[in-house]
C-alpha cells in the first residue's frame, strides 16, 4: 500500500491505437499495474498532439481518430517502480516513460464495506437441509403470486438463501402436462424454489410453508455444504467507482 512520504510518479505516453501482444497498449499495461499491486493509475486521453514522427493527431466530431496521445499515470515507492520498469519499457513500445520525483502527502484509503451484524445463519459448515418446493406458477397467496410470497417469507425468516426455478415440461398430481411454448403468454410454468440452511432453522420454518402451499410437493434432502460464501454489502446499494490517481 502506498504510503506517504517521497515517491516516484510515472508517466506513459502511448498512442490510443497501439497494441502489444493485440490488445491496446494502456489496457495491457493497466492491467499489469493492476495485478502487480500498483496503488492506482489513470489514462488521460488528449485532444490533440504530435510524437516522435512529428504527425499531427486531433480529435474532431467527423473524424474520430484512433492515434490520439493517451498518458497513463501512477504514483508508487521508488522501489515498486524499479521493480516495474523493465517490463513497462516493453510493453510501451515506441512510447515514451517519464519519471518524476513526488511527494505523497495523503495517500489514498480504500473504501471500506458498512460493518453490520450478521445473522449466525451466513456461516454454513458441514451437513445442512435443503429443502425445495414444488409449485404451479399460477398458484397464489393472499392474491400474490405464490412464489414471490415464499421468497419474502424465507427472507424475512432468516433461511440464508432461496432460488426460484421456471420448468419448462413437467406435470404433477393431476397429470396434466405443463410445458413452455415459444409463442404462449401461459402463465401455468412448474415452479420449484430450492433453499439450503441448518436443519434447526428449515424445519423452524416448515409450519409456514405447510400454511402457504395448499397444493404442492415439499421434500427435504441431507447435504454436505463445501463452501458457502458471501459478499459484505457496502454502503450504498450502487458505490462509486474507485477514482484512482489522477493529475492536477
Amino acid at each position: 500500500m502506498l504510503k506517504a512520504g517521497k515517491a516516484v510518479k510515472v508517466s506513459i505516453y502511448i498512442a490510443e491505437g497501439a497494441t502489444h501482444h493485440g490488445v491496446p497498449v494502456y489496457s495491457s499495461i493497466l492491467d499489469f499495474l493492476f495485478y502487480r499491486g500498483v496503488a492506482g493509475a489513470t489514462v488521460l486521453k488528449g485532444m490533440a498532439g504530435f510524437g516522435a514522427d512529428h504527425r499531427m493527431h486531433s480529435a474532431t466530431l467527423v473524424d474520430i481518430s484512433d492515434q490520439l496521445p493517451l498518458k497513463i499515470e501512477f504514483v508508487e515507492s521508488k522501489e515498486k517502480v524499479d521493480e516495474l520498469l523493465g517490463k513497462l519499457e516493453d510493453m510501451a513500445g515506441s512510447g515514451m516513460i517519464e519519471l518524476q520525483d513526488t511527494t505523497v502527502a495523503k495517500p489514498a484509503v480504500p473504501t471500506k464495506p458498512k460493518e453490520t451484524d450478521h445473522p449466525a445463519h451466513l456461516k454454513i459448515e458441514g451437513k445442512a437441509l435443503m429443502m425445495r418446493i414444488y409449485i404451479s406458477e399460477q398458484d397464489k397467496w393472499q392474491n400474490k403470486a405464490l412464489h414471490l410470497a415464499l421468497v419474502e417469507a424465507m427472507r424475512a425468516n432468516d433461511i440464508a438463501g432461496v432460488t426460484v426455478y421456471r420448468g419448462i415440461l413437467g406435470y404433477g398430481a393431476h397429470h396434466r402436462v405443463h410445458h413452455e411454448r415459444t409463442l404462449s403468454l401461459s402463465h401455468d410454468a412448474s415452479i420449484m424454489l430450492s433453499a439450503v440452511d441448518s436443519e434447526e432453522r428449515i424445519r423452524a420454518f416448515l409450519p409456514i410453508v405447510e400454511q402457504m402451499v395448499e397444493e404442492g410437493l415439499v421434500v427435504l434432502s441431507d447435504v454436505d455444504v463445501i463452501k458457502y460464501a458471501y459478499r459484505a454489502r457496502t454502503v450504498e446499494e450502487h458505490p462509486p467507482a474507485d477514482s484512482g490517481q489522477t493529475s492536477a
